[in-house]
């Protein structure tokens, strides 16, 4: 079973479109379960095969980024013929996974209750915008909303600015994540004791774990985080962004040595000795102080030339790279983290190989599965029926005929 991946035994129903809920698969994928994907046929399939640039037809990089590794099968579950399709599907499957509104994973058939006499260790994972219970359970809810609603927003960008969200989608990125690890555990679980489960998972919820200590501080003490000037840490100085003779880097002084050894970089030993600068409060209470000398000192030299002093001096520091030069990174390059792969519609395909590194058990590295191109929508149901429902080519095109495939 050498170089088997972790994950070559796991099969997935997936009722996912657009980020979240893909992003989430998308790592099971990796790894390699079994990802069949679920398409509408009534809306085009995934909205993402649509999402420009890059696209043409029903493919789009935005598609391919998050569905590489997958199966398509086209299924109409609100047809009348789907439902025993579906729980055919289920039958041979270890879990069913939905990024839908909360409401609609059992207006659906998703949920275990209305699943467990098909399949009783099936694992059914919804993850929603905010949850399958509460008051906003059959609203809708996007990234964008839940750094707003978390209160990320009020934390990010430069004092006195607007409020500003994450120049990525942290929150349906986090929240794939977190339910892959859910649906993880109830595979898991159901295998260990031979009964499956629900897992409920939000973004909003996901999002509010996500404020880490900020969230327990102000909880506890009614503590209300203040914006700090060039994304400084909110309680560790200097920690953050600063500005060389050509362009920014980050100097991260997380310890008391690093800031010993920094004074000493810059030329100012002294900084040492002075209570105000000499523990981690007192650089705090001071911060102004500390990021104008920091400044001043910084404005002399290139970042090349800093980031290459401090990291000699074993103080945690880098550039701040635009997108391309972080893929060019000598790092990036030495651990091979750019795969490519072919498509017929978007050609050659450059994209980012899963961090997640296991070694087999004769020692050798187990990355992610090679890459293939995502699917094409409903590219798979007849292969998918015949092979794992026993479904006849009569039978297949019968259902095709009455419209259950779209």
């Amino acid at each position: 079973m050498a170089g088997l991946l972790p994950l070559a035994d796991v099969r997935i129903v997936s009722v996912e479109q657009f980020g979240a809920g893909p992003w989430a698969t998308l790592q099971l994928a990796d790894l390699g379960a079994e990802i069949i994907k679920i398409e509408d046929p009534g809306s085009g399939g995934d909205v993402s095969r649509y999402v420009p640039p890059f696209q043409e037809g029903e493919d789009s990089l935005f598609f391919e980024t998050f569905n590489r590794n997958k199966k398509s099968v086209s299924l109409d579950l609100k047809h009348p013929q789907a439902t025993e399709v579906f729980h055919d599907l289920v039958r041979n499957a270890d879990a069913v996974f939905s990024n839908l509104r909360g409401d609609q994973p059992e207006r659906l058939g998703l949920t275990y209750a209305q699943l467990k006499d098909v399949n009783p260790r099936i694992v059914c994972c919804s993850l929603s915008g905010f949850g399958m219970t509460g008051p906003r359970a059959n609203e809708g809810g996007y990234d964008y909303m839940m750094q707003g609603l978390a209160g990320w927003q009020s934390l990010t960008g430069e004092p006195g600015g607007p409020p500003t969200k994450s120049g990525l989608s942290l929150v349906d990125l986090s929240g794939g994540y977190a339910a892959a690890i859910a649906t993880l555990s109830g595979v898991w679980r159901a295998r260990r004791d031979g009964v499956g489960c629900d897992c409920d998972v939000s973004l909003l919820e996901t999002a509010l774990h996500e404020l880490m200590y900020i969230g327990p501080w102000a909880a506890t003490h009614g503590y209300v985080p203040e914006r700090t000037p060039n994304s400084g840490h909110p309680s560790i100085v200097p920690f953050g962004n600063y500005l060389a003779k050509d362009g920014w880097f980050v100097v991260g002084a997380a310890k008391q040595k690093f800031w010993e050894r920094l004074c000493g970089v810059i030329g100012h030993p002294e900084l040492n000795e002075d209570p105000r600068f000499s523990t981690m409060a007192g650089r705090l209470e001071n911060r102004t102080l500390v990021m104008e000398i920091l400044n001043g000192s910084f404005a002399e030299r290139t970042v090349d030339e800093w980031v290459a002093a401090l990291v000699a001096a074993g103080i945690p520091s880098s550039r701040i790279n635009t997108v391309l030069e972080a893929l060019e990174d000598p790092q990036v390059i030495a651990r091979e983290d750019i795969i490519e792969h072919d498509h017929p519609t978007l050609g050659r395909v450059r994209t980012i190989a899963s961090p997640l590194r296991l070694s087999g058990a004769d020692g050798e590295e187990l990355r992610a599965q090679p890459p293939v191109r995502g699917p094409f929508r409903g590219e798979h149901t007849a292969a998918v029926l015949s092979e794992y429902c026993g479904y006849t080519v009569e039978r297949i095109a019968a259902l095709r005929e009455a419209g259950v495939f779209g």
